[in-house]
């Protein structure tokens, strides 16, 4: 069994038991979450698809715990203008195991 959610502006593929990588959550590590965006749930070849959401369908979900990615290098260079602006980027995420699709 397993269902398509929608959080962070993206869609995540969940199944029960699995750890998912999503955008970073507001809530602290541990704490149960409810994603109520569920956009198609198949269970033994059986699929249901939401119109754009699925009514009365939830997938429960803990944080385990907040990480951010490896670092990004943005170098912006203008050649014979003497310009060059080096930067870097990390972005946050959140570690959830999903615990249930209902």
């Amino acid at each position: 069994m397993y269902a398509i959610i929608e959080t962070g502006g993206k869609q995540y593929k969940a199944e029960e038991g699995k750890i998912i990588e999503v955008e970073k959550l507001n809530d602290k590590e541990g704490k149960e979450v409810t994603f109520d965006k569920v956009l198609l749930i198949s269970d033994k070849g059986k699929t249901s698809v939401g119109t754009p959401y699925l009514e009365g369908k939830t997938v429960n979900g803990t944080i385990k715990e907040h990480k951010k990615t490896e670092k990004v290098t943005v170098f912006k260079m203008k050649p014979k203008k003497r310009y060059k602006r080096t930067q870097g980027h990390k972005q946050n995420y959140s570690v959830v195991e999903i615990t249930s699709i209902k």
